[in-house]
C-alpha cells in the first residue's frame, strides 16, 4: 500500500502581534498574535463552553461550572437575553436566576474566565433573538445606528453595566464581551455597540464577534469566531444533511460555514450567503477561533436532529488537526427558558417553533445536570490541548499531499498534521454522521518534517470508521525524543521512578495495535500499562471514558467528577481511584454506592384524542400545534413520585410529537420527541412529595411529514398513541468531597 505523505509546511511569515487587547484594555496576562492566543507570553487554546445564566436555575451556577471546569473548559460563555430581565411590567431585574453579577461571581469562584455576548440580538433560539416585545415593536431600523434604536441601545447597556457593578473591566474575570449575533454586512453598527458597551463602563481584554456567513467585521476591533455544526434544525424538512454540515468533517483550512442560521438571515432581512463564498475567511491576524461548535442540536417542531457522541467528539477534533487556537461549543450546558413564551416562533416572525420552555439542546452536560458521553470525549480533547497548547501555538497545520477527493468521498483516510518542524502529531478524525466512512486499509504515515521524515506505524494498520487519533511524531519529553506513537496523546505527568523526563499519557485507539519508537530504538507494539522510552516514560489507558484529568493528577471512576481550584467533589460512584506514578497502578481513594434506580408508578388518567396530519405550515416549515390543539388531544399520564430522593432524576421513556411535565398544572417542561430519553431534576422543577406530577403527551399522526432521526422509525406506531413506556427515578445523591464529607453546592 502507498504511505500516506505529509510534508510540513512552515509559517509564511515571522508572528505578528495582533491588534487586540488595546493596551489599556489589557488584563489577565492576555495577548493575541495571529498564531496564537498566550497568557504570560505563553501559548494557550482556550476552550469555552455555552452556559446561559438565565436558562439555569440559580441553585445550580456552582455545580454547572465546576462541571464545566472539570470537563476541560477553561472559559464561561453566556448570551445576555434582554428579555429574559424585562418583567411584563417593563421594568428590569436582575435578582434570582437574572443576577448576572452573581454569576459572574461563580465563574471567578469556578476558576474559570468568561465570555460576555451582550448582543443586544443574541438569536439563542429566543423570542425576538433577545429583543423584549416593546424594542422588537418600536419603530425604528434595528440593529442598525439608527439614532432611535441605539437610544434604546444606550440604555439597556447602561443598565447592564450598573448590574455588573464593576465587574466588567480589565482584570476580572470577564476577558471577552461579545456584541451582536450573525450581524453579516454592517461593521459600522459593530464599531457603535462597543463604542456604547465602554461608555456604559463595560470593557475587557477580547471584543469579538461572530464571523460567518461571509460577515463583513470592523478590522482591527474584534476577534472573527466561527462555528459549525454536525446537523440543524434550521433545514427544510427535506432538505436532506446539507454540504455545508458535511464539510466540517473534513481536513481543511476553511473556517467559514454560510448555513449556520441562514433561514433567519433571510427572514430578518439581510442578503443571503453567496454560493460561491470563500470559506478560507479573513482571520483579521488572529489565531482560527471558533465559538459555536456543536456539542449537541436542538429540536424544531418540523425537524428534530440528533447527533452522536462521536458526531460532537469527530466535529471538534477535525478543527484541532485543521489548526483551530481557541475551540468553543454551543450549548455545553443545556437549560430552560425561565419562563413560557420566551422561545423563538413562527408567529413571532421566526421561521422555526422552539419548544416553551426545554432547551437541553442534548448538551454534554444535559439540562438536569447529567454528564453525557460526548463529555467524556471532548474531556480527552481538551486534556490534550491543555497539556500540549504551548506546543500547538506553534505549530502550523499542514494537510496531506492526497485528500478526499470530494464531500461524497467515505474511503480516504481524513487527517492533518499540527507540527513546528521538529516535533508534532498527526490528527486523524475519520468520522462523519448518518453515511459513515469506510476503514481505511493498510495505512501508513510519513512525515516530512525539517531534518528527517518519519513513518509511522512500521507495518500496514487499518484505521476503524470512528477513529480520532493524536499520535505524537518527534515529541521532546525532556531530553528524551519519542519518535512516533500510535495512540492518542491525553496528557503529560511528572517523571515515573527511575526516570529523569515527564511521563506521555496516552490512549489506545480501538482496533489500532500500540506502538511506541523511541529515539534510536526499533518499534515495539505495546499493551496497556507504563513503558520506559529513554529517559522518559509512556503510560498507555486502554480507555478514557472514565479517566479524568486535573493538571497532573488522572483520576478513574465510574461516576462523576467537578472541581475547581481547591476541592474535588465526586457524586454516582462506586470507586475513585488516582494513578500512583511511584507505584505504577492505580489507587483506591474512595468507594460508595452507586446511583440506586427505582421504577415509578404511572397511570393513563386520559386517553389520547385524534391528531391531523399537520397544524399548518410557514412556508415550507410545519409549525407547532396551537395550546388549545395540544390540550384537545394530548394523552394525560399520572406519576406516582412518593418520594423526590436526593437530587433525584426522572427518567420518562415516551414516543408521540410534543409532550410537557406539569407540577401541580403548570407546565414546567416540555420536548418535541426525537425518539431520545428525556429527563428532568425533580429539584429543578420543584417536584416535593406532596406535589402531582403529570405527563401530557400529543400524538403524532402516522402522516406526519415532521423530519425525525432514522432510529425513530420502529417507534412511530407508539408514537401514533401517545405513550408514556415507562418513567424511573434516578437518585444521585450528594456531591462528596474527596477525603470529606458531603457538600452542597446550592446557591
Amino acid at each position: 500500500m502507498p504511505l500516506h505523505h505529509v510534508h510540513h509546511d512552515p509559517w509564511p511569515h515571522p508572528e505578528r502581534s495582533a491588534s487586540l487587547p488595546r493596551p489599556e484594555e489589557a488584563a489577565r496576562g492576555l495577548s493575541a498574535t495571529d498564531r496564537a492566543f498566550r497568557r504570560d507570553g505563553v501559548p494557550i487554546v482556550p476552550v469555552s463552553g455555552e452556559i446561559h445564566y438565565s436558562r439555569t436555575p440559580r441553585a445550580r451556577w456552582a455545580e454547572r461550572l465546576r462541571q464545566l471546569r472539570a470537563g476541560g473548559i477553561t472559559i464561561a460563555s453566556t448570551y445576555v437575553f434582554w428579555n429574559h430581565h424585562v418583567r411584563a411590567d417593563g421594568s428590569t431585574s436582575f435578582s434570582g436566576q437574572l443576577d448576572l453579577a452573581a454569576f459572574v461571581d461563580e465563574v471567578a469562584a469556578a476558576g474559570l474566565d468568561l465570555v460576555l455576548r451582550i448582543g443586544p440580538w443574541v438569536h439563542g433560539e429566543a423570542r425576538n433573538g433577545g429583543f423584549p416585545d416593546h424594542v422588537q415593536q418600536a419603530e425604528v431600523a434595528h440593529r442598525s445606528d439608527d439614532p432611535a434604536y441605539l437610544a434604546l441601545v444606550r440604555e439597556w447597556f447602561r443598565a447592564l453595566a450598573q448590574a455588573l457593578d464593576g465587574r466588567a473591566r480589565p482584570g476580572g474575570p470577564i476577558i471577552g464581551i461579545q456584541v451582536e449575533n450573525e450581524l453579516y454586512d454592517r461593521p459600522q453598527h459593530l464599531s457603535t455597540l462597543i463604542a456604547l458597551a465602554r461608555e456604559a463602563g463595560m470593557s475587557a481584554p477580547l471584543w469579538t464577534a461572530t464571523a460567518w456567513g461571509g460577515a463583513q467585521l470592523p478590522p482591527g476591533e474584534v476577534v472573527p469566531l466561527f462555528g459549525g455544526y454536525a446537523d440543524g434544525f434550521w433545514v427544510d424538512p427535506d432538505g436532506g444533511w446539507q454540504p455545508n454540515f458535511r464539510a466540517h468533517f473534513f481536513p481543511s483550512h476553511d473556517w467559514d460555514d454560510p448555513g449556520v442560521g441562514d433561514d433567519v438571515r433571510g427572514r430578518l432581512g439581510f442578503a443571503p450567503a453567496a454560493d460561491d463564498i470563500s470559506r478560507a475567511a479573513d482571520l483579521h491576524g488572529f489565531p482560527p477561533a471558533t465559538c459555536e461548535l456543536g456539542s449537541g442540536m436542538a429540536a424544531a417542531y418540523h425537524r428534530r436532529p440528533v447527533v452522536s457522541a462521536r458526531d460532537v467528539a469527530a466535529l471538534a477534533h477535525v478543527k484541532i488537526g485543521n489548526g483551530s487556537g481557541w475551540q468553543g461549543y454551543f450549548m455545553y450546558a443545556g437549560g430552560c427558558n425561565p419562563g413560557p413564551g420566551l422561545q423563538e416562533t413562527q408567529d413571532t416572525g421566526y421561521p422555526n417553533d422552539l419548544p416553551s420552555r426545554g432547551y437541553d439542546f442534548g448538551a454534554p452536560i444535559s439540562q438536569a445536570g447529567d454528564p453525557r458521553r460526548s463529555s467524556a470525549l471532548l474531556r480527552a480533547q481538551h486534556a490534550f490541548l491543555a497539556a500540549f497548547g504551548d506546543r500547538l501555538g506553534v505549530m502550523t497545520s499542514t494537510l496531506p499531499a492526497v485528500r478526499p477527493t470530494g464531500l461524497d468521498d467515505r474511503s480516504t483516510l481524513r487527517w492533518a498534521l499540527r507540527a513546528d518542524g521538529r516535533e508534532g502529531f498527526v490528527v486523524i478524525s475519520h468520522h462523519q454522521p448518518y453515511e459513515g466512512v469506510e476503514a481505511a486499509r493498510g495505512v501508513r504515515i510519513s512525515v516530512e518534517l525539517d531534518d528527517e521524515t518519519l513513518v509511522l506505524p512500521s507495518r500496514p494498520v487499518d484505521v476503524p470508521p470512528g477513529t480520532l487519533a493524536r499520535w505524537p511524531v518527534g515529541l521532546s519529553l525532556g531530553s528524551t525524543r519519542v519518535r512516533s506513537v500510535t495512540a492518542s496523546a491525553l496528557t503529560v505527568l511528572p517523571p515515573a521512578p527511575g526516570a529523569a523526563d515527564p511521563t506521555l499519557v496516552v490512549l489506545a485507539d480501538p482496533g489500532i495495535p500500540v506502538e511506541i519508537c523511541g529515539e534510536g530504538d526499533s518499534p515495539r507494539t505495546v499493551t496497556g500499562g507504563l513503558h520506559r522510552v529513554g529517559d522518559a516514560a509512556v503510560l498507555v489507558l486502554d480507555d478514557a471514558d472514565d479517566v479524568w484529568v486535573r493538571g497532573q493528577e488522572l483520576y478513574r471512576t465510574d461516576g462523576e467528577l467537578a472541581w475547581d481550584d481547591e476541592i474535588v467533589l465526586f457524586r454516582g460512584a462506586s470507586r475513585l481511584d488516582r494513578y500512583d506514578l511511584a507505584q505504577g497502578r492505580w489507587e483506591r481513594l474512595e468507594t460508595g454506592t452507586p446511583p440506586a434506580r427505582r421504577a415509578v408508578a404511572i397511570q393513563r388518567t386520559r386517553a389520547a384524542g385524534p391528531v391531523p396530519a399537520d397544524y399548518g405550515f410557514g412556508g415550507s416549515r410545519h409549525r407547532a400545534p396551537s395550546p388549545a390543539a395540544f390540550e384537545e388531544a394530548a394523552a394525560v399520564y399520572a406519576l406516582g413520585i412518593d418520594d423526590a430522593g436526593t437530587d433525584a432524576v426522572l427518567e420518562i421513556t415516551w414516543a408521540g410529537d410534543i409532550a410537557e411535565l406539569r407540577v401541580d398544572g403548570v407546565t414546567v417542561d416540555d420536548r418535541f420527541w426525537d425518539g431520545q430519553r428525556w429527563t428532568v431534576s425533580l429539584a429543578d422543577v420543584g417536584v416535593t412529595r406532596a406535589s402531582v406530577a403529570t405527563i401530557h403527551v400529543l400524538p403524532l399522526s402516522s402522516d406526519s411529514t415532521v423530519w425525525l432521526p432514522p432510529h425513530t422509525a420502529s417507534r412511530r406506531g407508539a408514537a401514533a398513541k401517545g405513550t408514556v413506556e415507562s418513567v424511573s427515578l434516578r437518585e444521585r445523591g450528594a456531591w462528596r468531597r474527596l477525603h470529606s464529607g458531603q457538600v452542597s453546592l446550592a446557591g
